[in-house]
């Protein structure tokens, strides 16, 4: 007879996380380390109880915004390479729907974010409850099914004996390699709190590791049969690099065979700067030397990548003519563009594929040709991130001091605005794997939230974020989140006194500039400023605010022997970016009554016109 034991459902959500178990550099480790929590009606009667009852085992770290936690999960998840997974929980009603933003982020990074949220009473006894949003004719539905387009899992626990199947599946999807993802579970409040006879076994340690599915012979095969015919390859090292802790064999692989590697900006860091083989990153915020060496290649082997038009130039950058193998776990970015896909393990797929080419490698003229681009990529780099004695500085000035003062065992952390294009081109890479730029989603706000979530997965080094003052605008609150938690974390704060890379695409397409930059909001207080290093040091951070690129130098060196949270604040150029290398479609009026609009249509038509067809 089957032993079971008498639990509500909450206790055994609890229960079946914790007895989850990892591999992480040859040691057991927990798979869920910790959550992600604000409690409410929906999820602190049953599912904190239960939470709090096992605090040793799966510890809750207290956020401040819903949103923010969330991000931090997606972030925690990127740093681990996503060995391990976060839960990130909320009551019913808005504490969920803050949550939906950052499930859209873990969606389009493909990582994996457990999501629980409460919801309201399946019996429907005490409908409407607070909180509850209604629809007429479809009682069912709350607003959990938001969660529906940007999770891969989703499931409503409607009867205790669901998470049997549930709970299973939800672990399997977020371990898929092709699939993987966030998932959902919501947690109607009488359904949390009813007790159910489990079987034992369901709470058994269980080891846990994400698979690696081998090569098809047949698509191998023809992989290297097309690679052999190339006269200029290329190597797209994209995100999935880093998921399938595959850059040793990137690296060793470019090496024997002679290949360029370009960056995507999920996957920068796959190589080392000093790399003989990498070619810098590619795309509209990519270099300009990266992406003519690109432009060249016969044949492009898109590993982990999933081709998105920042990556592609709109899909400018190749010609029809060029042939792609798209090795990615995920058959549907495998098959991207015609590619002959092998739908594999990148790391898996790389060993193999060194094997079955035996010591081919490209032409020395190729490589020699490359070498000339590298070399224009680091005259730029070295250019842009030059000290002119002008004050403000550019992005790219700051850039370059952090990561002039960086280690191989630091992080650098951005999201949204221009600081992306600055970091992608300017950033050379000391350790692997340890950058982190969210544009998949490029959700403004993930810059303080991430580097929260990545200071408390990473063991050793400091974790930098720089953020634009409106992402710091959109959510800061995580700042205090990691000072009340002790994970540090090092925030430069460019403050451009507004959206200043959205300003720069709305003027560069012929648009006027309006409701970016501080100075053409409509309102009267457009002479007031935040005061960011007294906001920040509200919430318990160590502040500077710098005037000079010395001052700059000294506060980082300053914070990097700070014990708790540091923000230094300084101006930067609102005009001055660093130029991308490549064509990106936006949607232009066809008809205005500004000339300059129309003259930036005909623009767009013309770089259209070297668009590769998507079949």
């Amino acid at each position: 007879m089957t032993k079971t034991i008498r639990l509500t459902v909450a206790e055994a959500i609890v229960r079946y996380l914790i007895a989850q178990r990892t591999v992480i550099e040859g040691q057991n480790a927990p798979l869920f380390p910790g959550v992600y929590g604000i409690f409410g009606h929906g999820n602190v009667t049953s599912l904190g109880h239960s939470l709090e009852m096992h605090r040793e085992e799966l510890p809750v770290w207290r956020g401040q915004n819903e949103q923010g936690m969330a991000l931090a999960a997606a972030a925690f998840a990127k740093a681990t390479r996503r060995q391990q997974i976060m839960v990130a929980t909320s009551s019913i009603g808005p504490g969920a729907t803050n949550m939906v933003t950052a499930a859209g982020v873990a969606m389009s990074n493909r990582l994996p974010v457990l999501f629980i949220s409460g919801d309201t009473f399946v019996s429907r006894l005490p409908d409407p409850v607070l909180q509850q949003v209604e629809h007429f004719g479809m009682p069912s539905i709350t607003v959990n099914d938001a969660f529906q387009p940007v999770t891969r899992y989703w499931d409503r626990i409607t009867h205790p004996a669901q998470i049997l199947s549930s709970l299973p599946q939800a672990v399997a999807v977020m371990l898929d390699a092709g699939d993987c993802g966030p998932a959902f579970i919501g947690l109607p409040q009488d359904v949390a709190a009813e007790a159910y006879d489990y079987p034992e076994s369901f709470f058994d340690t269980s080891l846990r590791q994400m698979p690696r599915p081998r090569p098809d012979t047949h698509q191998l095969a023809e992989a290297v049969a097309l690679l052999k015919s190339a006269s200029k390859p290329v190597i797209i090292a994209g995100g999935g690099v880093h998921y399938s802790q595959a850059e040793e064999e990137l690296a060793a692989f470019a090496a024997r065979h002679q290949i360029p590697v370009v960056e995507t900006v999920a996957g920068k860091s796959s190589l080392l700067a000093d790399h003989p083989s990498y070619a810098g990153p590619l795309g509209v915020t990519g270099a300009a030397a990266a992406n003519a060496v690109v432009s060249q290649a016969d044949v492009v082997v898109a590993v982990g990548s999933r081709l998105e038009d920042f990556t592609t130039g709109s899909w400018t950058l190749f010609g029809e003519a060029t042939q792609f193998i798209g090795i990615n776990a995920a058959r549907f970015d495998a098959m991207k563009h015609r590619a002959l896909p092998v739908v594999a393990d990148a790391r898996e797929t790389l060993t193999e594929l060194t094997t079955a080419l035996g010591d081919w490698s490209s032409p020395a003229s190729w490589m020699t040709e490359v070498a000339t681009h590298r070399a224009d990529l680091d005259t730029f780099v070295s250019s842009r991130t030059a000290d002119d004695g002008v004050w403000p500085p550019s992005y790219a000035q700051l850039v370059g001091l952090v990561n002039d003062q960086a280690t191989p065992e630091d992080y650098v952390l951005t999201a949204a605005g221009g600081l992306p294009g600055e970091l992608n081109i300017n950033w050379m890479s000391k350790g692997v794997a340890t950058f982190d730029c969210e544009y998949g989603f490029s959700c403004m706000g993930y810059e303080i939230s991430g580097a929260w979530g990545a200071a408390m997965a990473r063991p050793s080094g400091e974790v930098f974020s720089l953020v634009g003052d409106g992402s710091y605008l959109m959510m800061n609150s995580d700042i205090y989140a990691s000072v009340l938690s002790g994970h540090k974390m090092i925030l430069v704060v460019c403050d451009n006194e507004g959206y200043a890379v959205i300003e720069r695409l709305q003027t560069s397409k012929g648009g006027a500039s309006y409701n970016n930059m501080l100075s053409d909001s409509n309102g009267t207080g457009t002479d007031a400023r935040v005061d960011f290093r007294a906001h920040a040091a509200s919430m318990g951070a160590l502040t500077f605010e710098v005037e000079s690129l010395t001052e700059f130098a000294d506060a980082l060196q300053s914070a990097r022997e700070a014990e708790r949270t540091v923000v230094i604040v300084t101006k930067v150029r609102a005009k001055d970016f660093t130029e991308g290398g490549a064509f990106w479609q936006v949607g232009i009026p066809e008809v205005s009554e500004r000339p300059s609009v129309l003259e930036a249509r005909a623009a767009m038509d013309e770089g259209l016109a070297a668009q590769r067809p998507g079949i």
